[in-house]
């Protein structure tokens, strides 16, 4: 029977992580709600909390339900407080993500206590190191760690969402009305998006926490959007942005015996900063030599 050792297991906890993120990161960018990533990010926790008060097992599908739900409340709280008063929208949401965040980090010790280890330093860091020692479950024909089992059907998940829905996604986040003229319905797509998001950002506090997710959402879809402005061509360059940010961030965590996660996030920021010096579309050199060629063209026609 197949089987990986430990640090192939971490690459992979790693990619099933990162992918969801940088897929559902694309559209983030193109809506420009960046910003609301890192809100839900940090809002899901009072919703993760509640959920465990109820069921008792960090690894029950309910604490993923009560993730989505915190992930809409969030977004309708920030959206009521930028239409019904005079706050900026990114006001709205330092105020919104930040009230809940608080919120959950007070819910853990008048709900949970001592009885499960549920904690800032979790939410916060992660750990992908976690997958190398858990149980060992056949699936396939392959032994594989259950604790990368919820990850990957995330991950998998997210994939077909977004390849079945991709038209509606599409439309509603280019423009509203016209999605709307097709019989979509942009308000429902655009909380949905919301409440999928909150799962898989959830999926991914166990391995990166809280933080370090918000650059998963953000970084692959920036680093393809230097490179390319075809959508779908977006979308495959920020599955492969996440699958070299793991595995080299897994070589970067263990050279220099830091956080994997970290490592991680250390490697996609170096794979932006490529794209944003040699982009296609993008880069500053391919600009700088741009001008240089046009400059030239224009002394020759003078």
């Amino acid at each position: 029977m197949l089987s990986w050792n430990p640090w192939g297991w971490m690459m992979m906890m790693c990619f099933f992580v990162a992918l969801p993120c940088a897929l559902l990161g694309v559209y983030l960018i193109l809506r420009r709600m960046s910003l609301v990533g890192d809100a839900i990010s940090h809002s899901a926790l009072p919703g993760i909390v509640v959920a465990f008060a109820f069921v008792g097992d960090l690894s029950s599908p309910w604490l993923l339900v009560g993730a989505a739900v915190a992930g809409v409340l969030v977004t309708v709280l920030i959206e009521q407080i930028h239409r019904r008063t005079r706050i900026k929208q990114d006001s709205a949401i330092g105020i919104a993500f930040t009230s809940l965040f608080a919120l959950g980090l007070v819910l853990i010790r008048f709900l949970v206590g001592d009885k499960v280890h549920l904690d800032q330093d979790c939410v916060l860091e992660g750990d992908v190191s976690h997958v190398a020692y858990a149980k060992i479950v056949s699936m396939f024909g392959a032994d594989v760690p259950d604790a990368l089992i919820p990850a990957g059907i995330v991950a998998i998940a997210t994939v077909i969402l977004i390849t079945v829905f991709y038209r509606t996604l599409t439309l509603s986040s280019f423009d509203s009305g016209l999605a709307a003229s097709f019989g979509y319905k942009p308000g429902v797509v655009h909380y949905a998006l919301m409440a999928v998001l909150s799962v898989v950002v959830v999926a991914a506090f166990e391995a990166v926490g809280a933080i370090l997710v918000i650059a998963l959402l953000i970084l692959p879809g920036a680093t393809a959007y230097l490179c390319t402005h075809r959508l779908k061509l977006m979308l495959v360059l920020s599955a492969v942005h996440a699958l070299i940010s793991s595995i080299a961030g897994i070589y970067i965590s263990v050279y220099f015996n830091g956080k994997e996660s970290a490592g991680v996030v250390i490697a996609g920021t170096l794979l932006f900063l490529l794209a944003w010096l040699v982009g296609p579309v993008d880069g500053v050199m391919v600009k700088a030599v741009q001008r240089r060629k046009n400059t030239l063209d224009k002394s020759e026609l003078e």
